[in-house]
């Protein structure tokens, strides 16, 4: 799974949001924000539990989906239903970002598409409709599945 560095601001904001709503932070739910921060893959939470139990093997599934659901209300982290395929989990979504999704093998991609900043405010502006928050995502066939017709479907 690649890896991006989180930085320990986001961390400590994570941390900072949890304890404001009255959550313990054990080491095990640490664990589970440092692996959503760095990962570029956007965990499902059975790939998230797995690399915890390496070094807190009694974690339960549980604790990762309490987690994760928490930090979902916040806003902290966005869930990306794949439907029949289950969840995935975005823990970078300070700045609104698009995903491309594949729909052979399920990776997820974020997309820097700079000409959707803009549409928001232009929607709100033309039907007075006031804006929360957004999402967008494209499904289609990532390059490597494309080059390779045998890939997993």
């Amino acid at each position: 799974m690649t890896e991006t560095p989180a930085t320990p601001a986001r961390l400590d904001t994570l941390v900072r949001c949890l304890k404001t709503r009255g959550c313990r932070i054990t080491p095990q739910r640490v664990a589970v924000l440092k692996i959503i921060l760095n990962s570029a893959q956007h965990p499902s939470a059975e790939e998230i539990h797995a690399r915890v139990q390496v070094d807190y093997p009694m974690t339960s599934l549980a604790t990762v989906y309490k987690t994760l659901a928490l930090l979902k209300d916040m806003g902290q982290v966005t869930e990306i239903s794949l439907g029949h395929s289950g969840s995935r989990y975005d823990g970078h979504p300070a700045d609104p970002h698009s995903h491309l999704i594949c729909l052979k093998c399920n990776r997820i991609f974020d997309a820097d598409i700079p000409a959707l900043a803009a549409l928001p405010q232009s929607v709100q502006q033309s039907t007075g409709f006031t804006i929360t928050h957004q999402r967008f995502d494209f499904f289609g066939i990532c390059s490597e599945c494309q080059n390779n017709p045998t890939s997993i479907t």
